[in-house]
């Protein structure tokens, strides 16, 4: 079977968020989303990894690993925003415990507790005035053969393709 590369420009591994946030152990994480940060009590509640095997819409296989992290975004406790070294505590506790892949697709799962839970992909890590700030992006569905057809076309010699893709064969 094949891997094919699914992620996203906008998408981090779990390795390169971690090596980031070493920069800094003490500076406060702060993931935004839908235009609003998370609330200071944010928990991470689970990280769960998991190897895919799929059979996109034009019938090519695909293979790739992703690690999910659940943020619960909630405000308890007067807490302040989780420090970057707390974060990477969290993971290597999972990881004695959880093969965590750091090439893997890093995928962040968040609720408020009321509405459903999101999926996301995180842009890279930013220290802003001592504090990290990792934007969220809503992670949409997309047609994998349509954007790989879309990607040589753009990448042809001269600009141009025909006009009809490999979609849903």
């Amino acid at each position: 079977m094949n891997a094919i590369d699914k992620t996203n420009s906008t998408d981090i591994s779990l390795g390169h968020l971690l090596d980031v946030l070493a920069v800094a152990p003490d500076a406060p994480l702060v993931f935004s989303y839908d235009g609003n940060p998370v609330r200071p009590g944010y928990h991470v509640t689970e990280v769960k990894a998991g190897m895919f095997s799929a059979l996109d819409c034009g019938a090519n296989p695909e293979a790739w690993s992703e690690i999910f992290v659940q943020l619960w975004d909630i405000d308890e406790d007067g807490r302040t925003h989780m420090p970057a070294g707390k974060f990477a505590a969290i993971i290597r506790k999972v990881s004695d415990h959880v093969q965590l892949e750091p090439t893997a697709k890093l995928t962040f799962e968040v609720s408020d507790g009321e509405r459903p839970m999101a999926l996301y992909c995180a842009s890279a890590p930013r220290l802003v005035a001592g504090t990290f700030e990792v934007s969220l992006a809503a992670r949409p569905a997309s047609c994998k053969p349509r954007d790989r057809w879309l990607a040589e076309a753009k990448s042809s010699c001269c600009g141009r393709a025909s006009t009809s893709s490999k979609c849903c064969a």
